[in-house]
């Protein structure tokens, strides 16, 4: 079956809409990645799958339970990494996750779990010690420690260098080998596009656009920009054969500083939320 299953949903505060009419499927095993700038209903459309706020209207299936009614069972089945950091400040990192492991029936070895997550060095510093990055990391311990079918992370590797996205995102790729299935928001474009079997585009609390990093918003299709240096000058054109344009080059005469640039994701990405600005 899905994962998630969302028809219609619709979310308000007051006068603003939050979220319009959203419909969204995610298969299981898979890692979605759901894009949008902050106040898109990203995180009102998060939570109501995880079944932290109500939602005003639409049909919403998370595996196979409304989440509104869904009781502990089906909770033990979900890792959450919220937004905000975990603050157990006066208990170790080992002291946290060994706490959080007692609340599934069937945890991830404790020391397991923070060796995945690169905190070994710091299995016995308070919370209170660490820095943002590794605070983190212990949200994302936290999170996998229940061997949950079904992963829900919110901007995960905020705060994290270079190194430890990289490790990060082996991990990602490590617990959808097992069967975990994932629902990724982040503003990080490039971990959408390493880590997303699909992605879906949220602005003005809508999905406008759904596919592959590579296929969504037509980016398989988009236009290419050809640039080069002659005699003349420097130009650029745009076209939808690249390699046509390329021949007729070659055949005109030598050309330096030749390039062909597809569009990129954030190319995608930005005509699409400004669409909807």
């Amino acid at each position: 079956m899905n994962a998630i299953e969302v028809h219609g949903l619709r979310k308000t505060y007051g006068a603003n809409t939050a979220v319009a009419g959203v419909d969204l499927v995610v298969r299981e095993g898979e890692v979605f990645a759901l894009l949008g700038p902050n106040g898109a209903g990203k995180t009102t459309t998060t939570e109501i799958l995880e079944g932290y706020r109500e939602r005003d209207g639409g049909e919403v299936r998370v595996l196979g339970q409304d989440p509104a009614t869904a009781g502990r069972h089906w909770r033990a089945e979900l890792g959450i990494v919220l937004q905000t950091a975990t603050d157990s400040a006066e208990l170790s990192v080992r002291e946290t996750v060994r706490q959080f492991a007692g609340y599934y029936p069937d945890p991830r070895g404790v020391d397991e779990v923070i060796e995945l997550c690169g905190l070994t060095a710091k299995a016995g510093a308070r919370i209170s010690s660490l820095s943002g990055g590794q605070r983190r990391r212990v949200d994302v311990a936290l999170g996998i420690i229940g061997r949950p079918r079904l992963l829900f992370l919110d901007e995960p590797t905020t705060g994290f260098d270079p190194e430890a996205r990289r490790q990060f995102w082996d991990l990602v790729r490590a617990l959808a080998r097992e069967g975990t299935t994932i629902l990724l928001t982040t503003h990080y474009l490039d971990e959408a596009e390493a880590l997303a079997d699909r992605l879906a585009v949220i602005a003005a609390g809508r999905i406008v656009a759904e596919g592959t990093p590579f296929t969504v918003g037509g980016r398989d299709t988009a236009p290419a920009t050809v640039t080069w240096t002659d005699v003349s000058g420097a130009h650029e054109v745009r076209t939808v054969d690249p390699v046509g344009a390329v021949t007729n080059l070659a055949r005109r005469g030598p050309v330096s500083g030749l390039q062909v640039r597809q569009p990129s994701l954030e190319d995608i990405y930005l005509d699409l939320i400004g669409a909807k600005a």
